[in-house]
Order: structure tokens, then C-alpha cells, then sequence
């Protein structure tokens, strides 16, 4: 410290001018990057339920991006964020599917296992797969192609907001949340999915009568869950008991058999939309 002092009483007027000026050169350049930052537009106001990375795609999933997605992939406007969704940009489902029939929509599709195989087994109704990332889509758009199906399509966004957005009010006859993200440490759990306001926009989406159908392998959030849906005022229970049985429908999945491997205990839960 004491050589520091010593080497600074030997600088020259013009040199102490010249530090001086830098210092205010960097002084300005850092209230510029204040001001820049003030003007960078906001992204989102609340933590989502997804870190967004980007996988690599291999040649296949790049060929069916590239070849695939004009028909299975919505174009969607955007807001903020890459995944975002603008308000006032609802889609027509009648006009997406060319035709008038049931809707379900699965959230977090992953790689499409689900939604593919229900897909297939049941061309009279419309599927919508909401996922945000893009190695999944293309495995799904793959998948489909290759079953030939038909009635599904595919939206890279946020669920919330394509819920919220992009889907007209009372359009979708059921709603699917199948083990999503559990965020088990207590510090982001404020990240999970089902919660009060997913609730809200859940119902949005849903018609009356409509059903909404989760299930996760992690006991505090089936717990969590079933808090949310049951102080809803939208929905009602539709099972009796503390949980639903196991929906017929659902494929048996890898993160399913993941947790049935680690002795985790599978929970379902099935709720009603009611009438406004």
C-alpha cells in the first residue's frame, strides 16, 4: 500500500489530468450502459417454468424442421421473449385443423411419445402440442410424419401464455400436464407450473365441462396440485378419493418409468371445468 502511495506522489499534473479524464471518460461510458439498460425492453415480469437450452439436433431432426414444420409447426407472433406469445394473436382452430372437432392440448410434450400415439389413435380429434424445445418438436414432427398423423400440430411457446394467447377462450376440450418439471428445491419452486394463476388460464382455455389431467411422480407437487385445482373456482374434482386413477390414455412414458424405478409413487388428479 505504502509503495502505491508513493508511486502516486510522483505523478505529474499532466498525468494526474490525464487519469482524471479517463475516469470521467469511464464514468460517462457507465452512465450510457445505465441508460441502455433502462431502455432494454422487459422480458418477462415472473419466473417461468422452463430454462430454455439448446440441444443438438441431429440430421433427422434438422431434415424434418426443415421439410416438417410448415405443416405441423403454427407460426406465432411474438412478444418480449423467443417463446413468448403477442396478446391478440388467437388462432382459428377450425381454420388450423380445416375442420370443426374435439381439442386437446398437452403442455410440456417433450418428444411427442404421448402425444403422437394418442394422435394416431384417435383421428377424430385435434391435438396441440405445446412445447420450447425444438429438438423435442422436430422428434415429434418426425414421429408423426412417420405414423401419419394428421390432426396434430405443434407450437414452440410458453404454455401460459399460448394458453392465455393464442388459443380462443373455451376452445379446448382437454388440458394435459403430464410430469412436469417438478423444481424440487425449495428455492424454485416459485418456478412450477400449476399454480393459482395457471389455474386461471387453464380455465380460460377449457370449455364448460372440459377436463384438465395431471400427473407427476413427486409427492409435494401432486400435493401442491391438488391445493391449486381444489381452492379453483373453476373446477371441480372428478375423482373420488385423494387421487384419480390412472388415466387410460396416458402412454408409459420415460419420465414415468423413471420414477416408478426410484419407487416414486405415480399420482393422477382429474378435474371438471364448470359452467361460468
Amino acid at each position: 500500500m505504502s509503495g502505491r502511495k508513493r508511486a502516486l506522489s510522483r505523478e505529474s499534473p499532466e498525468s494526474v489530468a490525464s487519469a482524471t479524464g479517463k475516469r470521467q471518460n469511464l464514468a460517462s461510458h457507465a452512465a450510457d450502459n445505465l441508460d441502455a439498460m433502462d431502455a432494454a425492453p422487459v422480458f418477462r415480469d415472473k419466473p417461468v417454468s422452463f430454462v430454455r437450452r439448446s440441444g443438438r439436433m441431429s440430421e433427422a431432426q434438422d431434415r424434418a424442421w426443415a421439410e416438417l414444420s410448415p405443416f405441423y409447426l403454427l407460426p406465432v407472433e411474438r412478444a418480449a421473449a423467443a417463446t413468448s406469445v403477442r396478446a391478440g394473436t388467437a388462432v382459428d382452430p377450425a381454420a388450423v385443423y380445416g375442420r370443426t372437432a374435439r381439442l386437446v392440448v398437452e403442455i410440456g410434450s417433450g418428444q411427442g411419445h404421448q402425444i403422437v400415439s394418442a394422435a394416431a389413435a384417435d383421428p377424430d380429434t385435434d391435438f396441440l402440442a405445446v412445447e420450447v424445445f425444438t429438438a423435442g418438436l422436430a422428434r415429434t414432427m418426425l414421429d408423426a410424419d412417420r405414423e401419419g398423423v394428421k390432426n396434430l400440430r405443434l407450437v414452440e411457446a410458453n404454455a401460459p401464455e399460448a394458453l392465455e394467447h393464442l388459443l380462443p377462450a373455451a376452445s379446448v376440450d382437454e388440458l394435459w400436464v403430464f410430469f412436469p418439471d417438478p423444481w424440487h428445491k425449495n428455492k424454485h419452486t416459485k418456478r412450477r407450473l400449476v399454480a393459482p394463476d395457471f389455474a386461471r388460464i387453464a380455465a380460460q382455455a377449457l370449455r364448460p365441462g372440459g377436463t384438465l389431467r395431471l400427473a407427476t411422480d413427486w409427492q409435494d407437487y401432486a400435493d401442491q396440485m391438488r391445493d391449486v385445482l381444489d381452492s379453483a373456482p373453476d373446477f371441480e374434482r372428478a375423482f373420488a378419493g385423494e387421487w384419480a386413477e390412472r388415466f387410460d390414455g396416458r402412454v408409459l412414458t420415460a419420465f414415468e418409468r423413471k420414477g416408478l424405478r426410484v419407487g416414486r409413487d405415480i399420482r393422477d388428479l382429474t378435474y371438471t371445468r364448470v359452467s361460468p
